[in-house]
């Protein structure tokens, strides 16, 4: 019987390095991320040899070698609006913003008390939120609701002191979250104290937003279930609409972004009632005046 699988097989004669490239470039612009460790299980080769076909196609200029793996790489002739609201993957975003998307999570992880109930969205931001939580010793009896994978993951150390609920539902593998259907059905049946939210933008007439659609009505219900909304968004959303409504700004409580976002662009989101948290500016001791 013949075989329609594409996968190749590990067990078989290793293949032409021009074969796995082409695979491992069907992978990443298929699935919009494909990690070495995949490639290596897939091709029955070495981590370096897979790292040596990511960087051949690299040089192509098929695809962008991001942490742990790679994304597609995308033409510079390409419409600039079209560029604005592709969205990226998870890897792609964790190299953006680093610093500041740390500080913003201490700042959010601040805001929990032990006893509480959590809901944390996906996203890079909340993916810092949960390391900072689970650093928090002091916090005890904390149930979190998550539709990350890569959350869950993160929270693992912290049980038993946290009890860690996955949302379920169908994986998406660009952002590792769960969404409809079936992750709505556990957001409907609780009631947390506090939802951190990720996003896309964050406008004052636009309100809160999101690229991807599937995530966008996923965030939607955490705005319903939670008691207190807190959006955290670095300076490079703020201003920004994209195509999917998560909520108005007048169903969040708390904005928390980084600290050198620009002060009028800040001034206008507390004009209209939001909460404006920012982490405090670390100071040079050695530095003079």
């Amino acid at each position: 019987m013949t075989s329609t699988d594409s996968t190749p097989n590990p067990a078989a004669e290793p293949l032409p390095a021009h074969v796995r490239r082409e695979h491992a470039q069907r992978l990443v612009d298929e699935r919009g991320f494909v990690r070495v460790s995949e490639l290596r299980s897939a091709f029955g080769v070495s981590g370096v040899t897979a790292r040596a076909d990511l960087d051949a196609l690299v040089l192509r200029g098929a695809v962008r070698r991001v942490h742990g793996g790679a994304v597609p790489a995308h033409s510079p002739s390409e419409h600039a609006a079209l560029r604005l609201e592709r969205e990226h993957s998870f890897e792609e975003a964790l190299e953006s913003s680093a610093i500041p998307k740390r500080q913003i999570a201490q700042v959010a992880a601040g805001l929990v008390r032990s006893g509480q109930s959590v809901i944390l969205d996906v996203g890079t931001t909340t993916h810092a939120i949960a390391r900072a939580l689970c650093d928090r010793e002091d916090l005890q009896d904390v149930v979190i609701i998550t539709n990350g994978l890569n959350i869950a993951l993160e929270l693992e150390r912290a049980i038993p002191r946290f009890t860690v609920i996955v949302t379920g539902g169908s994986l998406r593998p660009l952002q590792h979250s769960l969404v409809e259907p079936l992750a709505g059905t556990v957001l409907s049946q609780v009631h947390a104290d506090l939802a951190f939210i990720g996003c896309n933008g964050v406008d004052i007439v636009g309100g809160v937003t999101n690229v991807n659609l599937p995530e966008a009505g996923v965030k939607a219900r955490m705005l319903a279930a939670a008691e207190r909304v807190v959006v955290v968004a670095d300076r490079s959303k703020l201003g920004h609409v994209h195509l999917g409504l998560v909520g108005p700004l007048s169903a969040v409580h708390t904005l928390i972004t980084d600290a050198a976002a620009d002060s009028a662009v800040l001034d206008s989101f507390r004009e209209v009632g939001l909460t404006v948290l920012l982490p405090e500016i670390e100071h040079n001791p050695d530095s003079r005046p």
